[in-house]
């Protein structure tokens, strides 16, 4: 009971995206599941951090990383969170709970010779299925939106007089992000590739699948990952990496933190930040190289 009220809470007030809601409530079943198996407890209510504790211990045991055993605990905070706000509880079991510490990892870009590749091979065919894999290749990273922003673009977002397309971010936030001229390009040859292939004209989604559906996350990864795991030596090769090098690439050629942070849909330059760290790394090589007190004298 609470659960499905807490979902709906997040579908119909906070207008999170089903993708979020559904991890929320695998996030939480399995909880509830993992509580009922080892305590013989199925209310909410009667959960204290043991519980809890017990839960963490087996995920780690598990192998499942700091990361991810700290998303699952935010849904359930956000949860009894929930439930404190609605008055079913007084107070939460997880009021005194420390996030688990993580490694920061700095994600290495593609390289700007990697994307060219990738780009060149596919600019070379005219095919209906490579101009479609050349424009999620090329909205990537040249507007550096998320994969569930691409995938619910429809033909109306694009506007080729204004030179820009529309994006329906996070808690359904739009931004506007200009398009450059060799994107464009490819856009429109694969609308004309797609006007031709036979898909259903009346299909309101701008990429869509060999099939004419619309397209879903698994293939949208499929594609990136084919393609630039040929490429690159890197053990990540997914859509949020084009997302990363866009902003990356951005940093390293000058452009102002905020307006990178403006292009991703970030609510605080904290979340951008996280991008500057081989933007650093390549200042550095720049400085190192460039500065003549580094020279060793001959």
């Amino acid at each position: 009971m609470y659960l499905n009220a807490f979902i709906d809470y997040l579908e119909l007030e906070r207008k999170y995206s089903a993708h979020t809601v559904l991890a929320y409530q695998k996030d939480l079943e399995a909880f509830f599941r993992f509580v009922k198996e080892l305590y013989e407890v199925e209310d909410p209510k009667m959960i204290n951090y043991t519980f809890v504790r017990s839960w963490i211990a087996q995920l780690t045991e598990a192998g499942v990383s700091h990361r991810s055993i700290n998303r699952k605990i935010s849904s359930l905070k956000a949860f009894y969170k929930f439930l404190l706000k609605t008055g079913n509880i007084t107070h939460s079991p997880l009021a005194q709970h420390k996030s688990l510490k993580m490694k920061k990892e700095i994600q290495v870009p593609f390289s700007e010779a990697e994307v060219d590749t990738v780009l060149k091979a596919l600019q070379a065919s005219e095919e209906f299925s490579d101009l479609r894999d050349l424009a999620i290749v090329s909205l990537f990273y040249a507007t550096g939106m998320r994969r569930s922003e691409l995938i619910n673009l429809k033909i109306s977002d694009v506007d080729f007089s204004a030179h820009n397309i529309k994006v329906l971010g996070k808690r359904n936030k739009e931004r506007i992000i200009p398009l450059i001229f060799w994107v464009e390009e490819g856009l429109k040859k694969y609308l004309e590739a797609r006007e031709n292939y036979g898909v259903d004209k009346n299909n309101p989604f701008l990429l869509l699948t060999n099939k004419g559906d619309k397209l879903y996350e698994t293939f949208v990864y499929r594609i990136i990952n084919d393609y630039f795991s040929k490429v690159s030596q890197k053990t990540k090769t997914s859509p949020h990496m084009l997302r990363h090098t866009f902003a990356t690439h951005l940093l390293n050629n000058g452009a102002d933190l905020n307006a990178v942070k403006e292009l991703l849909g970030h609510a605080s330059l904290a979340s951008t930040q996280v991008y500057t760290h081989t933007s650093i790394a390549e200042l550095g090589r720049v400085y190192k190289n460039a500065h003549p007190r580094n020279f060793k004298k001959q």
